[in-house]
């Protein structure tokens, strides 16, 4: 079968769609066929060798890439309840330590990582839910908010961030949302209560809408310290970025949220994507063998929401 792989780290040049074996499902594994793969900055940062200067993986010789599968189960290992040959599904690798991603025809996940897809999500849409609405959830549930206090979401109008938007609403938060001008419109439809363009001083801008601070900031913008500085003393923060969490000031409660597959929930999720109460973007679709564009795209940035490999 076909996969994208790195043997060195480097740009989209070093993108390479090579010929490697199929992978066998082993317990409580089972093996997806792939009709789409969403690529996420995450990829990028693989392939340019970030993870491996983070020390988050160690060096390997050949690197798989791919976080997001949507596709139709082909084979399960032994001790595998739920899932049979025929399912489609969406699920997440979210393991460091495995020779190959998402982003091949053929992949094998944990059984606990995968979920159905619903009727009316197609593959394309499905692909760019499990990393990024998992990741926003994740991050509401450690922020711990109460129907009607207040969120500030940096990045709104990205694929965290505007999944993040919705999902606060969802549970009756109020959002503030930081995006671009342009994207007013965009972050309002998704939920958000009160806009603050990021080209203002976030943190007055903030505190002039909310007196006092948001309860809890969602940094998906990477903003750091000036986005903290918009949360009332004894507030919460998530980092969703390894790394970018900032030093825990005025008795906040702050944390780097790391993404844990999870496919009950994901099952969950993908049903309110279904419903439209959340909406996945898919930001053009590529073949496999067009990954180095999907990833200059991503790369240049500015896009809402994700490029989708179709192998």
């Amino acid at each position: 079968m076909r996969a994208v792989i790195v043997r060195s780290y480097g740009g989209p040049e070093v993108l390479e769609l090579a010929e490697v074996p199929v992978p066998e499902p082993g317990p409580g594994q089972v093996r997806i066929r792939v009709r789409a793969a969403a690529v996420n900055p995450v990829d990028l940062a693989t392939r340019a060798g970030h993870l491996v200067q983070g020390g988050l993986m160690a060096p390997r010789d050949v690197t798989g890439l791919g976080w997001d599968v949507a596709g139709v189960v082909d084979a399960v290992g032994p001790a595998v309840a739920g899932f049979s040959p025929g399912d489609e599904v969406i699920g997440l690798s979210d393991r460091l330590d495995v020779a190959l991603g998402t982003h091949a025809e053929q992949v094998v996940l944990d059984a606990p990582a995968v979920a159905r897809t619903p009727a009316g999500l197609s593959p394309e849409a499905a692909a760019t839910l499990p990393l990024n609405v998992l990741t926003a959830d994740q991050s509401l549930d450690f922020l711990d908010l109460r129907a009607g206090q207040t969120l500030l979401v940096t990045g709104a109008a990205g694929a965290v961030g505007g999944f993040a938007t919705e999902l606060a609403a969802l549970r009756g938060i109020r959002v503030v949302a930081v995006a671009g001008a342009q994207d007013e419109e965009l972050v309002r439809g998704l939920g958000a209560e009160i806009f603050v363009p990021r080209t203002r001083e976030l943190s007055a801008a903030v505190r002039s809408a909310v007196p006092g601070g948001v309860d809890a900031a969602l940094d998906a913008a990477v903003v750091g310290p000036a986005a903290l500085e918009a949360v009332r003393n004894g507030g919460a923060f998530a980092a969703v970025v390894g790394g970018a969490a900032p030093v825990p000031l005025r008795g906040t409660r702050v944390a780097n949220v790391w993404i844990s597959a999870d496919g009950p929930r994901l099952a969950e999720l993908a049903l309110l994507a279904a419903d439209g109460r959340v909406t996945p973007r898919v930001a053009g679709t590529f073949p496999l063998a067009d990954v180095a564009t999907a990833h200059r795209l991503l790369e240049k940035g500015g896009v809402r929401g994700r490029p989708v490999l179709i192998p």
